[in-house]
């Protein structure tokens, strides 16, 4: 299978036909395997998954909104999600 290119890669798409790209996943996951990974794809836009359906649907982000939602992560934005 080709790697995927900047244009190929969309929102939605199956994980699977993102070919050439390596998930990672926090060393803070759920031992259960209920966590999302991330890769990056070229042009450094970022894909997201569920780890418990790989070939599922992956979310595609920007360059500019991943480092926007990780400011907000490390600002405590979302630290209400948390409990």
């Amino acid at each position: 299978m080709a790697k995927v290119s900047e244009r190929q890669a969309y929102n939605g798409m199956p994980a699977s036909g993102l070919a050439g790209v390596s998930w990672r996943k926090s060393a803070h996951s759920n031992p259960n395997g209920s966590c999302v990974e991330v890769a990056e794809l070229p042009g450094g836009a970022v894909a997201v998954r569920n780890s418990r359906d790989s070939a599922g649907p992956a979310l595609v982000y920007t360059p500019a909104e991943i480092t926007a939602f990780i400011r907000g992560v490390k600002d405590g934005e979302f630290d209400y999600l948390c409990g």
